[in-house]
């Protein structure tokens, strides 16, 4: 969509896109077929297609003048037309579309930027994939993955238990990166007992630019799915080349920079194998992993959506800590260091603890668990004051490593299962899938 103002006003005419509009700008005019925005373009640029088959954009401000022409044919993507055959000595993946640029090609008639979601249009964008595997492919929902939610996760998860009981080699899930690694978490512990591999993947870089990475990545994932690691796993580049890719334990990647390509990394852990590109070989890392095998895959999806995760920081208010009893029905603190949080046992006069806000929280039946806010390495509650205050009035994750977003995942789908405290702490710190680890590995 373009921006508010931009929608309102093709609105207020009655233009949509596929219509042939007039622009004015600066004492210049240019006719020619409204355009959807271009996918990670500026919302206020108004992307026209001209007579002569060239695209423009123009930038929208007060005094740019939009006139209607003519009606036009809705824009739509034409599929491709190419055949699809099954190799028998190939193993077959399923390919699910949760929203993201990585697989997408220009629909030349128009110029615009389409998802390819059927197995035609895969294949027709990446070809070499039918060297890997036979691909089928179906759209579930587009979105940036910022606007994810609980409710997106139980129908990805329900997705996958049809592809897993239809008989499918693996899944891959195209998914955005932002908000990746809370999927792979929540479908970690949603989706027990695996059988074959679930597979996130994404790109860095639009389908459009020279520098992407959808390639790389849509065929290590693919290798990765025809792997033995029947786990929920993110397979990202593993360096700013395309040499290789990682992949990920669900449970324990997270994204640690806004834009290089190998943002994702493994935390506390290393990754469980990594897939050499263009050589499509594994080379595997780790031995601890589920291998497949023809177990039944087990559907866990209750969640409870209520939970939130809180940053401490100097200076914060205990009234803002007895505020989110309003709001939510459980709380992941991301304390500093070891995981603390203000607690004054030095009585400062300056300081003010949130000890007595967070104790009512917990007597309330709102639990409070913590997460470490270095994302690296492990909580250790008993060695500073701080630390065995929280522990004493029943602060859950002494020893954990799990990651502040993983924590959150778990916390909400435990509290999917119930809402006895006792219960609460004795799942929270009972290790599902992988998420909390023996060792920490310093790499």
């Amino acid at each position: 969509m373009y921006s508010t103002e931009v929608e309102l006003l093709l609105k207020s005419k009655k233009i949509k896109v596929g219509d042939r509009i007039r622009l004015e700008k600066s004492n210049l005019t240019y006719d020619g077929i409204l355009m959807p925005r271009i996918e990670l373009g500026d919302p206020s640029v108004i992307s026209i297609k001209l007579d002569n088959g060239y695209n423009i954009g123009i930038k929208f401000d007060k005094n740019v003048k939009i006139r209607f022409l003519d009606k036009g044919k809705p824009i739509r993507f034409k599929p491709a037309e190419t055949s699809v055959r099954k190799d028998p000595s190939k193993q077959t993946i399923s390919i699910l579309g949760c929203g993201g640029t990585i697989a997408s090609r220009v629909e030349y008639t128009t110029g615009a930027v389409f998802p390819a979601f059927s197995p035609d249009d895969l294949l027709l964008s990446f070809p070499s994939l039918r060297n890997i595997a036979n691909i089928k492919g179906k759209k579930l929902f587009e979105l940036f993955s910022e606007d994810m939610t609980t409710e997106h996760w139980q129908i990805i998860a329900r997705n996958v238990e049809k592809e897993v009981k239809s008989g499918i080699d693996g899944v891959i899930l195209m998914h955005g990166t932002d908000t990746m690694h809370y999927t792979s978490a929540a479908l970690s512990f949603m989706l027990q007992s695996l059988p074959v591999p679930v597979v996130l993947v994404g790109a860095q870089r639009s389908s459009d630019r020279g520098s992407s990475d959808n390639l790389v990545n849509l065929t290590c994932s693919t290798v990765a799915a025809t792997s033995d690691i029947a786990e929920v796993s993110v397979c990202m580049h593993g360096s700013t080349g395309d040499e290789f890719c990682y992949l990920h334990q669900g449970t324990k990647v997270r994204k640690l920079h806004t834009s290089r390509r190998d943002a994702f990394q493994s935390v506390n852990v290393l990754p469980f194998a990594k897939i050499l590109y263009p050589e499509n070989k594994i080379e595997y890392l780790r031995t601890d992993y589920n291998k497949r095998d023809k177990k039944t895959l087990k559907l866990d999806d209750k969640i409870n959506s209520s939970v939130g995760l809180i940053y401490t920081y100097p200076g914060i208010k205990p009234e803002f800590i007895d505020s989110l009893s309003k709001f939510f029905e459980g709380i992941v603190i991301a304390g500093t260091g070891l995981g603390h949080v203000p607690t004054t046992p030095f009585s400062d006069k300056l300081t003010r603890s949130v000890l007595p806000s967070l104790k009512n929280l917990i007597n309330s039946g709102i639990p409070v668990v913590m997460a470490p806010q270095t994302i690296f390495g492990r909580l250790d509650m008993n060695i500073y004051t701080s630390g065995r205050l929280l522990n004493e009035i029943g602060v859950i994750g002494n020893q954990c490593d799990w990651l502040p977003e993983t924590a959150l995942v778990k916390l909400m789908w435990t509290l999917g299962h119930t809402k006895d405290m006792k219960k609460i702490r004795e799942m929270m710190l009972t290790n599902v899938a992988g998420e909390i680890g023996n060792r920490t590995v310093i790499g």
